[in-house]
């Protein structure tokens, strides 16, 4: 267990989770340079995409190795574990578990050596949904567990199963299995790859180096390396990156289904999503809510920081002024203390405080990016009202989440979310809001400057644009023999798929 910080987040309080992201991935091909390194701040940089797990796997050319642990990666890596890892390609990961539990054996990245003598280590960002399958197929080509139970590592598996073909060659045969999302770095020995689902749900970016490539979930982690942004991997892209250069091949026609709610609240404000950068995207958010919503008021406040953004632009539509009202714990991170019952009580204080000089008899409109389960909400209102405010208008800068996520954001269970049961009337009432307002979904859309046609919205309307598997089997913990919702319609599976699909559950809740 890696060495806890002081830092608090919603482990703080697990019956409170928020929306949690997913995953950060980076790779570098860099001759010359301290690729470790350079994924280390890589890693960094995309750190909010993921705080459960962290590792990175380098080569020098004789072979692949790997350092991961739980933690941040500020706590999984030192200098002197950095300056251990030694090569010229090196991949990395930042982790929240989407498929298999927060263990150690489930961190990445994930690594495998085929009986050719390669060695090959993947990340994934993203989430597949039809991890059962891929179990079905490991378990008929009779290869050995690693005692994971992710999907990324069944896909590892599965690459490194054809010893007679090239990594990239089994690559081109193994993603067209793959349904779901899914944007990968992973290497061999001398070569970087990076590979995104036909859909492009998750983003992923190449950036040049002045000796090398570099591929990240986000341009803020090309950012940081000084690496210049060349361009988005294409959905259905296969890139591979050595000595030779720079390769591109199609596994898949691309049918773009951008994640709707990366603009809302996944991606730094820093970041460019298919040429929008994020912030200005969250900033028009917040004028459309200002027009579709307005109130009269004293005071537009965000729930920092990722309610910002919007409340700059619904003060600047609406010409009521824009303060702090809210103080966040910069040391927001992830804590291995379990803190007591009286601690937990206080909930969103240990993360916020309220500013009552600011708020003390006011008007107040305060702009969150979502509601999920509604607690923080409803939190933060009963906080604002104690401390002095006349009013609280709440303020959404996303549609009603109503439907699950099964493309790598752990929202919820659809029964866990506040907007499946209740109206907006009867959310305004669970939180205590004066006011409730949500952005419409077409305003969202057209904040994004993309078509509609362009983005995953599932978690708003219910419209999966990858087909999920019959009978709901499907769940964060598949693997584990936990969680699989089958739908009661769904006729039995047979012995021998059963004695594929369920592990033993007698360590899992």
């Amino acid at each position: 267990m890696p060495r806890g910080d002081g830092r608090l987040s919603h482990d703080l309080d697990p019956q409170r989770p928020g929306p949690q992201d997913a995953c950060g991935v980076f790779g570098v091909w860099a001759p010359g340079e301290e690729v470790a390194n350079l994924t280390y701040f890589g890693l960094y940089a995309l750190q909010h995409r993921g705080q459960e797990a962290a590792g990175i796997a380098v080569s020098d050319g004789s072979g692949v190795v790997v350092y991961k642990d739980l933690g941040l990666v500020a706590q999984v890596f030192d200098e002197p574990t950095l300056a251990s890892l030694r090569g010229h390609v090196a991949i990395g990961h930042a982790r929240y578990s989407t498929t298999g539990g927060s263990t150690w054996e489930n961190a990445q990245p994930t690594i495998r050596a085929t009986s050719a003598g390669t060695t090959i280590a993947l990340a994934h960002n993203g989430n597949l949904v039809n991890t059962a399958e891929l179990q079905r197929e490991v378990a008929e080509r009779g290869l050995d567990s690693d005692g994971s139970t992710n999907d990324t590592s069944l896909v590892t598996m599965l690459l490194a199963s054809r010893p007679d073909l090239s990594v990239e060659a089994a690559a081109l045969e193994v993603l067209p299995q793959l349904r779901g999302a899914f944007s990968f770095v992973f290497m061999d020995e001398s070569t970087l790859y990076a590979a995104r689902d036909p859909h492009g749900v998750r983003p992923l970016v190449l950036g040049r180096l002045e000796r090398g490539w570099v591929v990240a979930s986000e341009t803020a982690a090309l950012d940081i390396v000084g690496a210049s942004v060349v361009r988005e991997v294409e959905p259905g892209e296969l890139i591979a990156i050595d000595e030779d250069g720079l390769r591109s091949s199609r596994f898949a026609a691309p049918e773009p289904k951008g994640c709707l709610f990366e603009y809302v609240y996944i991606a730094r404000p820093d970041a460019t999503i298919a040429g929008r950068n994020v912030h200005s995207a969250r900033v028009q958010i917040g004028r459309q809510l200002a027009k579709e919503h307005p109130v009269e008021a004293d005071l537009v406040i965000p729930v920092p920081e990722s309610g910002t953004p919007a409340a700059i632009g619904y003060a600047e539509e609406s010409g009521i002024t824009y303060g702090q009202g809210l103080m966040k714990n910069p040391y927001v991170g992830r804590t291995f203390i379990q803190p007591s019952q009286t601690l937990r009580q206080l909930g969103i204080r240990l993360k916020l405080n309220p500013l009552r000089e600011n708020v003390r008899g006011k008007r107040l409109v305060v702009v969150d990016d979502s509601i999920v389960r509604g607690n923080t909400q409803r939190a933060i209102v009963r906080m604002l009202r104690e401390a002095g405010a006349l009013e609280v208008h709440v303020r959404i800068s996303s549609p009603p989440v109503r439907w699950p996520c099964f493309y790598g954001i752990d929202f919820a269970t659809r029964a866990e979310l506040l907007a499946n049961g209740l109206d907006n009337e009867g959310i305004r009432r669970s939180i205590g809001a004066d006011t409730l307002g949500y952005v419409s979904l077409p305003g969202l859309i057209a904040a994004t400057e993309q078509p509609k046609t362009r983005l995953c919205r599932a978690c708003f309307d219910g419209e999966y644009p990858i087909e999920l598997p019959a009978g709901n089997l499907i769940g964060k913990h598949v693997l584990e023999g936990v969680g699989r919702r089958v739908a009661a319609e769904a006729s039995e599976p047979t012995a021998a798929t059963t004695a594929a699909l369920v592990a033993t559950p007698s360590n899992h809740p």
